[in-house]
């Protein structure tokens, strides 16, 4: 991934009637990169999304999509992003052709280059065999995939994307994931905002949370796992008769093993990947009895409630 940023801002904030929305965010997005953006209705989510698409002024601090002030050339930022608002509105009239046809044209693509740009994603979002149904006619789902396409139309460098799962049935959350994962293949860093956190646990590289307009934290899920979890990504907790500090002091010894504690009949080991074969084998070879043994990994839901409540 590189290390370039795509997205920056500094001391951003927001206000209104002097109420303040968004308070002294700062933010480095690099290119390539799936970056989830949570936090609860009135987080200040929405109001960051508009001043990066130049949509509303910041009250104070800067932001900057590769290079380009958003307030101050807000052309130069609208030919760099492509954004999927939660409620994606066609034409219901027209087909999807007909719409993508109609979207490229605002963009000032040529004919010829427009018909074989959407030729080509109506066939990556799977729509090319009802390409030439009315939109009216679409599924939520199918809405929702025509939605990525309009996005990238114009080819653009950053996808801002707002609840783009919402409604959507398993199958159909399982086809726009896959289409944004592949995002980045095609020259576009993306912003999820979202509150499905199993989804964004699983397509996004960073995430930051903000809470009462502020970013409470920002980063990797490795990295926030390990601080929720004092230092340690996963948990293991082994039932025995014998929890005691001979029990203690052989499972220190298991390479990898960061802490040990007790909780009644429970040891409760952290570790940063799964050592529950190495703990068995060193249990067994000390003649220690083991009732059962699980393990639990941190996730986002875990990570989120915590930087939630203290935000």
């Amino acid at each position: 991934m590189s290390l370039s940023a795509a997205v920056e801002t500094s001391g951003l904030s927001k206000a209104y009637d002097g109420k303040t929305v968004v308070d002294n965010l700062r933010l480095r997005i690099a290119e390539g990169e799936i970056f989830g953006l949570l936090g609860p209705n009135g987080a200040g989510k929405t109001t960051t999304i508009l001043m990066l698409l130049g949509l509303t002024e910041p009250t104070s601090g800067t932001a900057s999509i590769y290079g380009h002030n958003p307030t101050r050339e807000p052309l130069q930022v609208k030919r760099l992003i492509g954004y999927l608002p939660e409620n994606v509105g066609f034409y219901d009239n027209l087909t999807a052709r007909e719409n993508l046809q109609f979207i490229a044209e605002l963009n000032g693509i040529g004919e010829a280059e427009a018909d074989a740009r959407v030729t080509e994603l109506l066939d990556a979002v799977g729509l090319h065999d009802v390409n030439d149904l009315v939109v009216g006619k679409y599924s939520k789902g199918m809405k929702q995939r025509l939605g990525i396409a309009d996005v990238l139309i114009k080819r653009p460098k950053v996808a801002i994307l707002d609840e783009p799962t919402a409604g959507l049935d398993p199958e159909g959350i399982n086809q726009v994931l896959d289409l944004i994962t592949g995002l980045p293949e095609k020259g576009a860093m993306v912003i999820l905002s979202s509150h499905q956190l199993y989804q964004v646990q699983k397509i996004c590289h960073r995430v930051g949370i903000m809470s009462q307009g502020k970013l409470v934290v920002e980063g990797a899920l490795d990295e926030l796992g390990k601080k929720v979890g004092g230092g340690t990504r996963y948990q293991i907790e082994v039932e025995t008769t014998e929890p005691g500090i001979r029990a203690i002091a052989i499972i220190k010894k298991v390479k990898g093993v960061i802490r040990v504690e007790t909780k009644g009949n429970m040891l409760l080991i952290g570790t940063n990947s799964d050592l529950r074969a190495e703990i068995s084998k060193a249990m067994v070879n000390n003649n220690l009895p083991l009732i059962q043994m699980r393990i639990q990994t941190l996730t986002l839901d875990d990570i989120y409630m915590r930087y939630f409540k203290e935000g």
